[in-house]
């Protein structure tokens, strides 16, 4: 009625020259590559640059490392972006010394001198290794902590851990010790910590904890109630700093006769080590 005429179903061939020419014809980007493929992979370090960590000189190698930062670029200082940052040192490696390595320091970057990182010390721990390795069965595992306030304004927080040892010709395997005793034990261990850090500066307490000389003390003073072995400063962490005062900052690594920047003390936010509790 409408004059259409009616015809059979297309050939394949057809078919497919029909569909690639309205696809072609519909969408131009079928002819051409991805978008974005030729672009060139830019390697990620070529804009970063290296600074060497100097310790302070409490440790006995001073050059501890080196950490990237990416480079100075508009507002963003590379300088101002290594300020605070943390870095974690195996104590063998500072010391040189192997018998150390069961022990890790962390040191911040407070200044930065040229191409150096100048750092502080900010906390002290155990590795995990060492610590699974000291507890075992037959004994009573003691473990203390106390927060205190040194002479020159830093706020510590200092962990030890012990345990009960056999004494001499005891035939008992074991040598548990009763909670009363352990009550007794703890509040040695709070006293002697609590004098050492408030009776010395920040650097005279780093030295104490590189020599284990706190460790060393808790354990002869608790051998009147029961033997221990294995005493030791399980963690240390630094809870609130003073003003940052360049002068002492650079007394610290040894470099008091450099002239100071206009401006001495600098006011900056009490911070904390990190943002664990153990408690």
């Amino acid at each position: 009625t409408w004059g259409l005429k009616v015809c059979g179903p297309l050939s394949s061939q057809a078919q497919q020259r029909t569909e690639t020419a309205m696809a072609v014809g519909k969408n131009k980007r079928l002819t051409k590559g991805k978008k974005g493929s030729k672009k060139k992979a830019v390697d990620p370090f070529l804009k970063k640059e290296w600074y060497k960590v100097k310790a302070p000189t409490m440790f006995n190698v001073r050059n501890s490392g080196n950490t990237l930062v990416n480079k100075t670029a508009g507002t963003k200082i590379a300088s101002e972006q290594l300020k605070g940052r943390v870095l974690e040192v195996s104590l063998a490696d500072l010391q040189n010394d192997e018998d150390q390595s069961h022990r890790k320091v962390k040191l911040v970057i407070e200044e930065t001198q040229g191409r150096d990182c100048l750092t502080h010390f900010h906390g002290m721990s155990l590795t995990r290794d060492k610590l699974c390795s000291l507890i075992r069965k037959g004994v009573t595992m003691v473990e203390g902590n106390v927060d205190a306030k040194t002479t020159d304004g830093y706020i510590v927080r200092m962990f030890v851990i012990a345990f009960t040892k056999r004494r001499p010709e005891q035939v008992k395997a074991n040598c548990y010790a009763q909670s009363s005793l352990v009550k007794r034990i703890r509040k040695r261990m709070t006293q002697i910590m609590q004098a050492e850090i408030a009776g010395a500066t920040f650097s005279d307490l780093v030295k104490k904890l590189i020599a284990e000389s706190i460790s060393k003390a808790i354990e002869k003073s608790t051998q009147g109630i029961f033997p221990l072995k294995d005493t030791m400063i399980r963690k240390v962490k630094v809870l609130k700093k003073p003003k940052f005062d360049v002068v002492k900052f650079r007394e610290v690594h040894d470099m008091s006769g450099v002239a100071a920047s206009a401006g001495e003390i600098i006011a900056r936010a009490e911070e904390g080590a990190d943002g664990d509790d153990d408690e």
